[in-house]
């Protein structure tokens, strides 16, 4: 995997639009040039072969990260039990508008996140630094957590005790919280848990963990409230789950994200 500092939107603006100039003052001036001194089986300079090469691999791989899926690796257990370390996940660019890549400007309203959504965002202040969170709260929503339970706009949020869990890091009990008609897994540790009350401001989205008792997330204050901006994409499904030294987890490869 690339360092977070690495901006990889910029890498591959700038790798398309330096070969496609190359190609282009190939095609229209040099390539000419060359064959009247050479002829047409003159040799191609190496920059030149390079960039043809590459050019159309490129522009492919620019327009479907920036617009269409991204891949995205989850790097740590904040989403237990639903998804691992080394789960590499699709992430749906178009779900919550199409942006520019680089500039994030918004040129196309597709969508907007739902309520129980798993989403990928930019880290408020650390641009480079992607996060992978469930939507908790919307735009305007009064989010209340204590006890463990969540209460939303004054509605309890449904919640049912399903199983134990237990790995190398974390044991606690998986519970099913229910948003909308839509089931999804949570993790509780603690008998207590942080609690918290926020009102969710203007054109931003309340972000929580679903391994409740540890998770980075909008609870903190170098998160907070994750602006519309810094909105990725929507996970999907698992399209392959793989930890470095260990076999390909199989079954769960095509997973739909829940």
């Amino acid at each position: 995997m690339f360092p977070e500092w690495v901006n990889l939107p910029l890498v591959f603006v700038l790798l398309t639009f330096g070969t496609g100039i190359v190609v282009a003052i190939d095609k229209w001036y040099l390539r000419e040039k060359r064959e009247s001194v050479d002829g047409e089986d003159a040799k191609l300079p190496m920059l030149v072969d390079v960039s043809r090469a590459f050019f159309p691999v490129l522009a492919v791989i620019l327009v479907l990260r920036s617009f269409v899926f991204e891949p995205y690796r989850i790097p740590s257990e904040s989403m237990l039990p639903n998804l691992l370390i080394g789960d590499f996940v699709v992430v749906s660019k178009f779900s919550y508008g199409l942006r520019l890549p680089v500039s994030n400007t918004l040129i196309w309203e597709t969508g907007a996140p739902e309520r129980g959504d798993v989403a990928v965002f930019r880290k408020p202040g650390e641009p480079n630094i992607n996060f992978i969170k469930r939507v908790i709260g919307l735009p305007g929503d009064h989010v209340v957590y204590e006890n463990q339970r969540l209460t939303i706009n004054g509605e309890l949020v449904d919640l049912e005790r399903d199983e134990p869990f237990t790995n190398a890091n974390n044991r606690g009990i998986v519970f099913t919280e229910t948003f909308g008609g839509e089931d999804h897994s949570i993790l509780l540790q603690s008998a207590v848990g942080r609690g918290f009350e926020f009102t969710v401001g203007e054109d931003c989205y309340f972000m929580m963990g679903d391994n409740r008792d540890r998770s980075r997330d909008s609870r903190f204050r170098e998160i907070g409230c994750v602006p519309e901006a810094n909105l990725v994409g929507r996970a999907t499904r698992i399209w392959m789950s793989w930890k470095l030294w260990d076999m390909p987890r199989w079954s769960r490869i095509g997973n739909k994200i829940q």
